[in-house]
């Protein structure tokens, strides 16, 4: 029995999240299907982690086994791309070693938030659309505060499963790319559920002139997540890179 590792990507509006559940579409459900297809067994992949409903991934990994070598690795990618349709893409097929994990071997995650502030019907459905300006050298001050975090309770999804609560943020900020697009980029070890869009959403609230610096700090520190903003929509949120020792850019 080998085991592999597929690097993907796919757009997250038609899918109910990445995790397979009942009565919907999932993308780990669109790609087990198409692998058992193509493979003629039944295949179950386990991913880097679970997107919510709507989030869309520039990079994700899975990790599947199957009994046999995959010699023709190019006719198995063309095959696997016509199957799942246009909204995902899978690039790569990686050998790994037998206890390679997609989830529990990453090192570090790379998410960001894309905010536009001029109406277009070009990037709304792949944004977040902010009729107001924002004040980036603000939320940057309030940003920086993550990077000496580690208790995240404030910005984790209430009722959740995660044992700890404890990520540690190795990179936080906003930068503008252009004159109209504003993205936040933040990295760490792991993400609780609805984190990043919770942050974003206090981030924004510092940005309007509605919390200080100094509030956003105080909302991490009382660890309650009512006391944060609103939870931003996803389908401005791309987890965009994932880290493993063993695989090279």
């Amino acid at each position: 029995m080998a085991r592999y590792f597929l690097r993907l990507a796919y757009r997250g509006a038609p899918f109910h999240g990445w995790q397979v559940q009942p009565n919907a579409v999932s993308v780990q459900g669109e790609v087990e299907k198409a692998l058992s297809t193509v493979l003629r067994t039944a295949v179950a992949i386990v991913g880097a982690g679970r997107t919510d409903t709507g989030v869309n991934a520039r990079v994700m990994y899975a990790h599947f086994d199957f009994e046999d070598e995959l010699a023709d690795k190019r006719r198995l990618l063309v095959s696997l791309n016509r199957i799942v349709g246009r909204d995902i893409a899978i690039h790569d097929i990686i050998p790994v070693h037998d206890d390679a994990h997609a989830r529990f071997d990453a090192t570090l995650r790379t998410y960001k938030y894309f905010v536009t502030f001029e109406k277009t019907p070009f990037f709304y459905p792949l944004s977040w659309h902010c009729p107001h300006r924002l004040d980036i050298e603000r939320m940057n001050e309030a940003a920086s505060v993550l990077l000496a975090t580690e208790d995240f309770t404030s910005f984790a999804k209430l009722h959740s499963d995660a044992k700890t609560n404890i990520c540690r943020v190795s990179k936080a900020e906003w930068a503008m790319e252009g004159a109209n697009t504003a993205v936040f980029t933040i990295t760490a070890d792991r993400f609780l559920r609805n984190m990043v869009r919770a942050v974003v959403g206090t981030l924004v609230d510092v940005g309007r002139g509605k919390l200080t610096p100094e509030g956003f700090r105080n909302i991490i520190e009382r660890k309650d997540r009512c006391a944060a903003g609103q939870s931003m929509p996803g389908e401005a949120l791309y987890l965009w890179d994932v880290k493993y020792d063993y695989i090279k850019d």
